[in-house]
């Protein structure tokens, strides 16, 4: 059965009013379209009103565009109307695009982690890690290899979904709860993982352009959130093991199928072949060579590429923060020509330079919409309104005297309700970031930090919405084991995780921040502006 042939009903009350106005709802792209169009009109009508926000500023040159004056740092609203921004928009187009930070970081991790998945290694890691595995430890073991296979992109929805249906009914538990179990790792846990990675550096480079708004000399630290999804990991697991064993399937009941011909068929398509595992075997050398080229790279004596011997501090450790996406590169694309030259699917370097190139030719979607969302973001700077939101913002908060833990759970419950209309984490990022980053810069709270709390949010609402776009995918792989499961029946399985990891992350958040945890190395969850600029 294909994703295509499932009809569901349409549902009623607050679940279908999601549905109805997510369905109305453009492409990502199309919705940036209507926003330059919105920030055009209201930049225009910001300069006719005269908006500005003023900042205390002791440097001696103040940022282009920006007037400096008694010490105060003036940003004007400009119209994207005036000439000179209607110049700059059509000169410097294709400087906007090529230069913005996430377009390059995404190019550049795609094309390793391209080869990783087409040689079959990010397949036979999920399969063969589940292998084996007793029957009372399936669930927490399902729901940390959840977690971690975001680094293999969609294989995880493609591949451990299923095959935790297959591996549950095989020993005789109901193979809808390994469904709710893996589901809920890998769609409702998005925002863990042991290792970062490429979802890291995507919203890490939003960010970063964010944040510049405020300091021009901040920098992305791609680890900056790594203690972080490693702490939700760690608790998100036993929340879906107990969420499963002891609420989910009791409600299902005893699973009395006896393994047919069709299961035994996906048994054996679940083991590994033994090249499959000389393979694996390989690319485990390849991966810690990898390491340790880097490792010596910061620890060789007289020679530290990777650390910078002039800088105090964890600052030391910058160009090593700054390397992660190329070592990223490079580990997906070693290990995943290693394995497969040893599985046969790579037989030369042509083979390996198709597999990149195929790659790239995946996320033709995705570079569409970076051109627009990248024009956006470098109108709203040159419009001015982002500081200007940001410093009025502030100044608002500031009197308010809301405390940071509370200020970051109203960003994280604003991602979850943006998360069941608009499905891209990125989309809702690279719109976001532009106010809440520098906003929050102002009041002393990290970067790091509020990315932290977004991606929080955007993470455990996937599983409580049918605009999830795997949704339709996921409700077939149920509907083989139950004819009558529907989106409403496949909600309603997944609410109880959903709302534990609603409760869990609001009380994580304030519990970071409360206890000043460290984010990452060399992040933090507050913030100290520049010396030259004060609030």
């Amino acid at each position: 059965m294909s994703s295509e042939a499932v009809r569901p009903a349409r549902q009623k009350g607050f679940l279908g009013f999601v549905e109805r106005v997510g369905n109305l709802l453009p492409d990502p792209t199309i919705i940036f379209i209507y926003l330059i169009v919105m920030l055009m009109l209201v930049s225009a009508l910001g300069a006719m009103l005269g908006w500005s926000a003023s900042l205390p500023y002791s440097g001696k040159e103040a940022p282009a565009n920006v007037q400096l004056a008694n010490g105060l740092l003036t940003y004007r609203a400009s119209s994207l109307f005036s000439a000179d921004n209607i110049t700059r928009l059509f000169t410097e187009m294709p400087r906007t695009y090529a230069s913005f930070t996430p377009l390059g970081i995404v190019l550049t991790i795609m094309m390793g982690a391209a080869v990783a998945e087409r040689s079959g290694m990010f397949f036979a890691l999920i399969r063969g890690s589940l292998r084996g595995t007793p029957r009372r430890y399936m669930t927490p073991l399902i729901a940390v290899i959840g977690m971690v296979s975001h680094h293999a992109a969609d294989a995880a929805y493609v591949v451990l979904i299923p095959l935790s249906a297959v591996l549950f009914a095989s020993v005789g538990r109901h193979p809808l709860a390994g469904i709710a179990a893996a589901l809920a790792a890998v769609s409702g846990g998005y925002a863990g993982n042991i290792m970062p990675g490429q979802l890291d550096v995507l919203l890490f480079g939003f960010t970063q352009e964010a944040a510049r708004i405020v300091d021009p000399a901040w920098t992305m630290n791609p680890l900056g959130n790594w203690y972080f999804i490693l702490g939700i990991v760690v608790l998100f697991t036993p929340i879906v093991w107990f969420v499963t064993d002891r609420i989910v399937e009791p409600r299902l009941g005893t699973w009395n199928e006896e393994v047919d011909e069709q299961l035994r068929a996906d048994l054996e398509k679940g083991e590994l072949s033994a090249d499959e595992r000389r393979g694996l075997r390989h690319a485990g050398i390849a991966a810690l060579l990898v390491v340790a080229a880097f490792a010596a790279l910061c620890l060789w004596p007289g020679y530290t590429p990777f650390i910078d011997q002039d800088a105090v501090g964890p600052i030391r450790l910058q160009p090593l923060y700054a390397s992660i996406i190329a070592a990223l590169f490079l580990l997906f694309l070693f290990t995943g020509a290693v394995f497969g030259r040893a599985v046969g699917t790579i037989k030369n370097s042509s083979d390996v330079i198709d597999m990149m190139r195929e790659g790239v030719k995946t996320i033709a979607p995705y570079l569409v919409f970076v051109f627009f969302a990248a024009h956006f973001v470098a109108m709203f700077n040159w419009s001015g309104i982002g500081p200007i939101i940001a410093i009025s913002g502030a100044e608002k908060l500031q009197g308010m005297g809301l405390p940071a833990p509370l200020l970051l759970v109203c960003v994280l419950l604003l991602s979850s309700l943006l998360d069941l209309f608009i499905g891209s984490a990125t989309a809702k990022w690279s719109v976001l970031s532009s106010v809440v980053v520098p906003m929050f810069m102002l009041l002393g709270i990290s970067p790091e930090m509020t990315t932290a709390a977004y991606r929080m949010g955007d993470s455990y609402t996937n599983i409580m919405t049918p605009l999830m776009s795997y949704f339709p995918l996921v409700l077939v792989f149920c509907q083989r084991w139950d004819k009558s499961m529907g989106v409403g029946s496949l909600l309603a399985l997944m609410l109880p995780y959903a709302l534990c990891f609603m409760a869990m992350g609001i009380v994580m958040t304030v519990a970071w921040v409360g206890l000043d945890l460290p984010l990452g190395p060399g992040a933090q969850v507050f913030y100290q502006l520049p010396g030259h600029i004060r609030p």
